[in-house]
């Protein structure tokens, strides 16, 4: 919380958002990803992989869009930012909006009284630098995975996915319908599919480890679905 100020924020987004590191195949930038630790997620002793087809399968098995599940799979890719270098606490978390006031349902406020954002008045408005109902889409976001992996996957995938993706970890939003006061048409349309994700981020950390091997062919006929063969990083 301290640390993500709307400079840090625009610094990140211009240092990655133009997709300048290389190209990779999902299943390489998962096989990267597996050499991560995240500290963030106790709940589990799977690897990375492992967490990314357990959210797929259970979106899978219960019955929802091919779009959907291949979010599940992708929905964390954009934590390789941790290999890049860019510490844990500029990667995963809750995410919240820069540039306006912090909003109290976000977790662990407190935190924010070190922010030096705090002393910028216009920061400290409700809607900030931004206008009121501009719409999620084009509010800055402290910076994260979420925000990376849907600039990666954004010419490819529908709204929903991309909502999924950006917002999955925006948690004053999807679930405290905290900053109702930026929120576009678009944005409210869009929530009940960023609600229909949450469950299996959180609770498809089941212990039974999904047979890599075996799921392969399907996930290679669904990146090819959607996805070119490398994206640009």
């Amino acid at each position: 919380h301290r640390y993500q100020t709307l400079d840090y924020v625009l610094g990140k987004e211009k240092q990655y958002f133009g997709l300048t590191r290389g190209k990779k195949s999902v299943w390489e930038a998962a096989d990267y990803l597996n050499t991560l630790v995240d500290d963030s997620d106790p709940d589990t002793d799977l690897t990375q992989l492992e967490h990314l087809l357990q959210t797929s399968e259970a979106i899978r098995r219960d019955g929802h869009p091919r779009w959907m599940v291949l979010v599940g799979f992708i929905h964390d890719l954009g934590k390789c930012l941790c290999l890049y270098g860019e510490p844990q606490w500029g990667v995963v978390g809750d995410t919240f909006p820069v540039g306006c006031a912090w909003s109290e349902q976000i977790v662990f406020p407190e935190y924010f009284a070190d922010n030096p954002d705090r002393n910028v008045p216009q920061y400290q408005t409700e809607c900030g630098i931004y206008e009121p109902n501009c719409g999620l889409e084009n509010v800055h976001m402290s910076f994260g995975h979420d925000g990376y992996i849907a600039e990666v996957t954004k010419p490819y995938l529908p709204d929903e996915a991309l909502y999924m993706l950006r917002f999955h970890s925006f948690y004053a939003w999807h679930r405290q319908c905290a900053y109702k006061h930026l929120e576009n048409d678009k944005d409210r349309a869009m929530l009940e599919w960023v609600k229909k994700f949450n469950p299996y981020d959180l609770y498809s950390k089941g212990h039974t480890k999904p047979d890599v091997k075996q799921l392969k062919p399907y996930y290679d006929e669904l990146f090819a679905e959607f996805l070119p063969e490398k994206l640009a990083w």
